[in-house]
């Protein structure tokens, strides 16, 4: 089992719509798949079709009342297993700072899941991937502790190249509490080759980040900005869009890590 926390701390960079659909492709590939939102907005989890208001539990559970993972997993309609989250997480920060080890939590949590399915004879997931906030609070540094490595979208913009130099800085922090912590990828998103700044960046991005960087450049595509109305990944509302194409050639690239 591998754990792919998706992360960054600026907004906007596609970090929900990447996790959603690479989820979603890697189980289009027959892979055993589980998504976890440990974003108190909850997008990840309304945007796999699940709906994030009717849930009884929530990875809040988990964090805050020691709830077992396997308690708490949902299938979506898209046909992959979800732990999805709600305004129940906001504010968990300062809720979580009293616990004893608080940013260790969600470790034990995912331990504890692959214990239970090996008692149970369970299948073993291959990848969990995991919606970070976009912010480095507590829950993100939780994700971080927990994960094998980092996927990081990246919109290829001046201000996100300040924000990629941050968040290197606390995954270089964080190995003290994680040593097996490393950058897995770096995804470009809301690419458009026709802007001569993003063809730019990302040949800064090239040189500095060398084989780190997946080839896969996910596209600007009106139905990727569509699906999550729908409460869809976009593989499953326009199959053959360029958005789900190329979410589909990351999934490859990411097993291609695995093997």
């Amino acid at each position: 089992m591998e754990i792919i926390a998706i992360a960054n701390q600026k907004g906007g960079v596609g970090k929900t719509t990447t996790a959603v659909n690479l989820t979603a492709s890697l189980a289009a590939k027959r892979k055993n798949v589980l998504l976890i939102d440990l974003d108190p907005q909850g997008n990840a989890t309304s945007g796999t079709g699940v709906d994030k208001n009717e849930l009884e539990l929530t990875i809040a559970d988990a964090l805050l009342d020691g709830i077992s993972l396997a308690d708490i997993i949902v299938t979506s309609p898209a046909g992959f297993d979800v732990i999805g989250a709600n305004r129940d997480l906001a504010g968990m920060d300062i809720t979580l700072m009293s616990k004893t080890d608080s940013h260790e939590l969600f470790k034990n949590a995912m331990e504890a899941l692959v214990k239970s399915q090996a008692d149970n004879n369970a299948p073993a997931y291959d990848y969990v991937i995991i919606d970070c906030a976009p912010s480095l609070n507590l829950l993100t540094i939780n994700a971080l502790v927990a994960t094998d490595g980092i996927i990081i979208p990246m919109q290829c913009e001046y201000y996100a190249l300040e924000g990629l130099a941050d968040l290197s800085q606390t995954i270089e922090r964080l190995t003290e509490l994680n040593p097996k912590l490393y950058i897995r990828g770096v995804v470009r998103t809301l690419f458009d080759s026709r802007n001569t700044l993003a063809r730019d960046v990302s040949t800064e991005l090239e040189a500095h980040f060398g084989d780190t960087m997946y080839k896969t450049r996910i596209p600007r595509n009106i139905r990727l900005a569509e699906a999550p109305a729908h409460g869809m990944p976009v593989t499953a509302y326009e199959r053959w869009s360029k958005g789900a194409r190329a979410y589909h050639k990351l999934a490859a690239e990411v097993m291609k890590q695995s093997s």
